[in-house]
C-alpha cells in the first residue's frame, strides 16, 4: 500500500519509521517543518512527500496532527483523496474530530476512522519518534456504522504489522470521558504537582516517585491545551473529583486523625489493586 502521512512529530514520525521498518508499505508524508522533512527522507522514514499529485494514489491517509490542523487539512485537501482511500486521525480527543470529519467524509466518498495510539513519550517532535514506539500497545478505533467489518479487519492488520498489540473499539463519547481520566487529569496532577516551591529544593532528597509524578509535565503546551479545551467538560468533571478526594487527605492530615488517614491510604491501595496494571 502507499500510505500517506500529515504530520511528522512524535507520532507520525513513529509511524513513518515502524511501516518503513516492518512492512513493505510506501510512506509519504508532509509537515510544515522543512528540516523535519530532509530529516525524515534522510533516514528513510518517508519515500516521498506527499502533495495533490501523488495524494490520490494513497491506500490509506494517517493524520498526525492536533484536533484543528487535522479537520482544516482534510478539508482544504478531501478532493482528492481517493473513494478507495481510508483515513484515520491519530488525535487525542474524538468528538470534535469526528463531527467535522465525518461529514466530509461522506462528501468525498472515503472512509474515515477516528484513532487514538495509546503510545507517547514526554518528548516529541520527529527527533524523539521511534520504530518500536508502538509496540504491545493499543490502538483505539471509534467507527461509525457507515464502516464495513472488510475496512476495520485491513486496519487491523494495518496496526497489528506495526506492532500494536490490539485494537480497542470505542465511540467519540465514550473515548473523550475515558481519556480525561486516564490521560488527560494525569497531565494536569503533574503540571500542578511539579509547581511546588519545593520541587526547587529536591536535589539529594528525590527518586522513583517523583521521577513518576513529574514525568509528564514536561509536556507541549500549545497542544495540551486544545485537546484540554476540546474535552473540557469532561476534564472538568475529574479534576474536581480528584480535589474532593484531596480534600478528605487534607482534612485527615491536618485535623490529626490517623485512622482515617490510615483507612483513606487503604481504600486507594485497594482501588490501585482491583483495577490492575502496574
Amino acid at each position: 500500500m502507499r500510505i500517506g502521512i500529515v504530520g511528522l512529530g512524535l507520532i507520525g514520525g513513529s509511524l513513518a519509521k515502524s511501516i518503513k521498518t516492518k512492512t513493505q508499505h510506501t510512506v509519504a508524508a508532509v509537515d510544515l517543518n522543512s528540516d523535519t522533512m530532509m530529516m525524515a527522507r534522510l533516514s528513510g522514514a518517508i519515500d516521498e512527500a506527499l502533495n495533490e499529485e501523488n495524494l490520490p494514489q494513497c491506500d490509506m491517509v494517517l493524520l498526525a496532527v492536533v484536533p484543528s490542523a487535522a479537520v482544516r487539512w482534510v478539508s482544504e485537501n478531501g478532493r482528492f483523496i481517493a473513494k478507495s482511500a481510508t483515513v484515520i486521525d491519530m488525535c487525542g480527543v474524538k468528538r470534535t474530530v469526528c463531527e467535522k470529519i465525518r461529514p466530509m467524509a461522506q462528501e468525498y466518498g472515503f472512509c474515515y476512522v477516528g484513532g487514538h495510539p495509546m503510545a507517547g513519550t514526554e518528548r516529541g517532535g520527529f527527533a524523539s519518534s521511534d520504530a518500536e514506539l508502538f509496540n504491545g500497545a493499543s490502538m483505539i478505533v471509534t467507527p461509525d456504522e457507515n464502516v464495513h467489518i472488510d475496512e476495520l479487519e485491513k486496519i487491523k492488520a494495518f496496526f497489528t504489522d506495526i506492532g500494536f498489540a490490539s485494537l480497542t473499539f470505542s465511540t467519540p463519547e465514550e473515548h473523550d470521558r475515558i481519556i480525561a481520566y486516564t490521560s488527560q487529569l494525569a497531565h494536569i496532577t503533574s503540571s500542578a504537582y511539579v509547581k511546588a516551591p519545593d520541587a526547587q529544593l529536591r536535589r539529594g532528597f528525590s527518586a522513583g516517585s517523583f521521577n513518576d509524578m513529574t514525568r509528564v509535565a514536561r509536556l507541549d503546551e500549545d497542544m495540551w491545551t486544545e485537546l484540554f479545551m476540546e474535552n473540557r467538560d469532561y476534564l472538568a468533571e475529574q479534576i474536581q473529583v480528584l480535589i474532593n478526594n484531596l480534600r478528605q487527605y487534607y482534612d485527615a492530615v491536618s485535623a490529626g486523625d490517623p485512622d482515617t488517614l490510615k483507612q483513606l491510604l487503604k481504600d486507594g491501595k485497594e482501588k490501585k489493586l482491583s483495577a490492575g496494571g502496574h
